[in-house]
């Protein structure tokens, strides 16, 4: 299946551009689509702290390579069982995600194999490296010097952070996406009591998405805060 390594490390479903709010971010959303399309800056990095949004974007550049008829691997470093040797001829495919760098940093061993990795693809000449990290990459401690400046290639983005509004936005953007109608006081409710990072948020939501249906009931305040206690 296009965007599974032999791990089985498959993506999730939800994770598309169409339900990730742009916010401060759209340029960068520009580009990724471009990526996807196989279009555009061949290496790009992304950073930001965790919840932010890193990891749906990057799986969302592989569905929609997908859905253009082509293949990519998504590869997780913090995911248990990864091992360097796994970049080995990744440079072949036409688009490579590498998710959680800062898993590995100060490891030399994967270090070293990303920077080989790095200079496969640029002397491949084709192919769209994306990598993501929660620093930028003079901050993630890194041991191997040249493995910085590979990083640097290309284009970095700082992926923003979203202010109460937006996540409030973004919130109702996904239980749309759901089926389901999340009116703004009740956004703003849950945005009030629970953890504020979007993969929580969103898992949450898939709970609440579940228990609405079992219990025949809408979205509304009492029905989240009898859910919540």
């Amino acid at each position: 299946m296009p965007g599974q390594i032999p791990l089985h490390i498959s993506l999730r479903d939800s994770a598309t551009f169409a339900n990730f709010l742009p916010a401060g971010n759209a340029q960068l959303l520009l580009q990724l689509v471009d990526a996807a399309a196989l279009k555009g800056e061949q290496f790009i990095f992304l950073w930001g702290s965790a919840g932010t949004g890193k990891t749906h974007l990057l799986q969302s550049v592989c569905h929609a390579l997908s859905a253009n008829a082509s293949t990519g691997v998504y590869l997780p470093l913090s995911h248990e069982g990864i091992r360097p040797e796994m970049l080995e001829g990744l440079e072949s495919m036409p688009l490579i995600a590498i998710d959680d760098l800062q898993a590995v940093a100060g490891d030399r061993e994967w270090e070293t194999a990303l920077f080989n990795l790095y200079n496969r693809v640029r002397d491949r000449g084709e192919g769209h490296l994306i990598v993501t990290g929660t620093a930028n990459p003079q901050a993630l401690d890194l041991s191997l010097p040249d493995l910085e400046s590979r990083l640097m290639w290309g284009l970095v983005f700082q992926l923003q952070a979203m202010d109460d509004e937006q996540l409030s936005e973004a919130l109702q953007l996904r239980a749309k996406g759901r089926g389901m109608d999340m009116p703004a006081d009740v956004a703003a409710y849950i945005l009030k009591r629970c953890s504020r990072d979007m993969h929580s948020l969103f898992d949450l939501l898939d709970k609440l998405d579940h228990e609405s249906l079992v219990a025949q009931r809408k979205l509304t305040i009492p029905f989240v805060r009898q859910f919540l206690e």
